[in-house]
């Protein structure tokens, strides 16, 4: 993923609303959000080169979902950021325990930003931008690809959204996810004032800049909702593309999860 809002432990009927975009070079191979056939009670999109996911939710109650950070040179790491993903549903120990491992390893994965969710506790880790793991806070929160709750002007926009989406009256059933599909294929730009300087030159922060991106080569790949309510009912929706926006198709899921122990 490389743009993620999120609402945690703000609204008295969810635990989590998650709305996301991956975006990945459109030739990498990849697998849609599915059950995934060798891990029984994982289900999450797939990267069919690395085995990894950019998202992935076990039926058990765990949740991951990464992004990368910006940089404008990134060596080769050992093992790809999707790893942290795919080991995280599908191990044990708490998200807080699990996130001073990786942040250990440092370097050993790519440059990344990571929320893990064990059932209870959402945690914050990153491997850049001194960032040490961290409980979330109840609010709404906005991850791309810089320091965790940067406001760059497409997080700002999303999480702006996600906030209506929650705050309007009937506006949170599970069957009405247009509004933050929409808000999540919303190609608005940023003025060069507005752009973070990651170091990739002001033509990529501009071409990077919409909350999704269009493009024949690299884009904007696949546009993802998660609601997690407190009875632990949950839907999971995800909307493909190909090249240049072109659609590919919709999955939605609806699971029960155990019931968090989060209190709003």
């Amino acid at each position: 993923m490389c743009l993620i809002s999120f609402a945690w432990n703000a609204h008295p009927e969810y635990a989590l609303v998650l709305a996301a975009n991956r975006d990945e070079f459109h030739g990498r191979p990849s697998a849609a959000l599915a059950r995934w056939a060798d891990t029984p009670g994982v289900i999450g999109g797939r990267d069919l080169r690395e085995g990894g996911s950019w998202l992935a939710l076990a039926e058990g109650g765990r949740l991951a979902a990464v992004t990368n950070v910006r940089e404008p040179h990134q060596a080769a790491a050992p093992r790809s950021r999707g790893a942290l993903v795919r080991d995280f549903v599908n191990g044990g120990g708490t998200a807080m325990e699990q996130a001073a491992r990786i942040s250990a390893a440092g370097d050993a994965y790519g440059p990344h930003n990571l929320l893990l969710w064990d059932g209870a506790q959402l945690v914050f880790v990153s491997n850049r931008n001194q960032a040490q793991p961290q409980a979330v806070r109840p609010g709404l929160h906005g991850i791309s690809n810089g320091p965790y709750d940067a406001p760059w002007p497409k997080a700002r926009r999303l999480n702006a959204r996600l906030g209506e989406w929650l705050s309007a009256p009937g506006q949170t059933n599970p069957e009405n996810l247009e509004p933050l599909l929409e808000a999540l294929a919303d190609e608005h730009g940023a003025t060069d004032g507005e752009l973070p300087q990651t170091g990739v030159g002001l033509e990529l922060e501009r071409r990077l800049a919409p909350a999704f991106i269009r493009g024949d080569a690299y884009g904007t790949r696949a546009s993802t909702v998660l609601l997690i309510r407190r009875d632990g009912r949950a839907v999971l929706f995800e909307r493909s593309f190909g090249p240049n926006k072109k659609p590919l198709g919709d999955v939605r899921l609806e699971l029960r999860l155990p019931a968090t122990t989060t209190t709003p």
